[in-house]
């Protein structure tokens, strides 16, 4: 990690355009998954000014011009989604935010 106003630099830090060091922000370089034109995702690590880290993730898909088949895409991708981020948030500890369940 290199020194800065907010803290050591993550050494995974892109250190370009989209990071704000002067914010105590890092970003990663995104790692891309692309299925030629069809379907692409971009995942970025961000480290924000008080330590916090989380994925940036960002999703964009080729929907079909009939209403009822795009509906049934979108649906599919929120499922997908569902279980994906589920399944990852599985292994972090869950935060506490000072209030009880009901």
């Amino acid at each position: 990690m290199k020194p800065h106003q907010h803290g050591p630099t993550p050494t995974w830090c892109a250190q370009d355009h989209q990071c704000k060091p002067v914010l105590g922000e890092h970003r990663s370089d995104p790692i891309t998954v692309d299925l030629s034109g069809l379907a692409r995702a971009l995942l970025t690590r961000v480290q924000v000014a008080n330590g916090a880290q989380h994925a940036d993730i960002r999703v964009r898909l080729a929907l079909h011009p009939n209403e009822r088949l795009a509906r049934q895409q979108l649906r599919t991708l929120l499922a997908g989604l569902d279980e994906v981020l589920g399944r990852a948030a599985m292994t972090v500890p869950p935060r506490t935010t000072g209030r009880r369940a009901a």
